[in-house]
């Protein structure tokens, strides 16, 4: 006889776990996903020379705090920073939209 109509049902809580799980799951591989699309559309355009890299003005601040609680903002020359043109971070260059 077989016993598998005997099998207690599941309870709500293990649902909601196993459906979080699900989720998180899921979020993970989609992240990965698209962060391993993004780096080969980037080695791609490396490869055939198709505009990978961009630069983007940034000046440069410092906060400094005064003793009196107030703070001071120290402005540098403007320089310009390299970036790379995709969603993440990809070696050390930031994405240029950010």
């Amino acid at each position: 006889m077989d016993d598998r109509h005997l099998r207690p049902g599941r309870t709500g809580r293990e649902i909601i776990k196993r459906a979080l799980q699900r989720t998180f799951i899921g979020a993970v591989l989609s992240v990965s996903a698209l962060y391993a699309c993004d780096y080969l559309a980037l080695r791609f355009r490396i490869a055939t020379n198709r505009n990978p890299y961009g630069t983007v003005r940034m000046q440069p601040y410092y906060a400094v705090p005064q003793k009196n609680g107030n703070t001071e903002f120290l402005f540098d020359d403007p320089q310009d920073v390299t970036c790379v043109h995709s969603l993440f971070p990809h070696g050390s260059d930031d994405p240029c939209w950010y």
